[in-house]
Parts: C-alpha cells; sequence; structure tokens
C-alpha cells in the first residue's frame, strides 16, 4: 500500500516538475522508494511459508 501511494507521489511530482524542475528530485525518490518496498513485498510474499 505504502509503494503504491509513494508511486502516486512521483507521478503528481513528475506531473508538477514541468512547471518547476526541482520537483524532479523529489520525483525520482519517490519513484526510487516505491520501487524499493514494492521489490521488498514481492520477495516477502514470494518466501512467504505455507
Amino acid at each position: 500500500m505504502l509503494a503504491l501511494m509513494l508511486a502516486g507521489i512521483a507521478t503528481a511530482a513528475a506531473d508538477a516538475a514541468r512547471h518547476d524542475a526541482r520537483l524532479l528530485v523529489i520525483a525520482f525518490a519517490a519513484g526510487a522508494l516505491a520501487l524499493w518496498l514494492a521489490l521488498l513485498a514481492f520477495r516477502a510474499l514470494r518466501n512467504s511459508p505455507s
């Protein structure tokens, strides 16, 4: 859930970066965090004990 929210922040910041280039840093950071959290969640779900 948190990864999806960070992806939404990254999308909104990238859209707003058309008017303010400094927001590209926020878009990149939020996108990187979203990807990292999504990979952690995927690994945790894949390796869960049955």
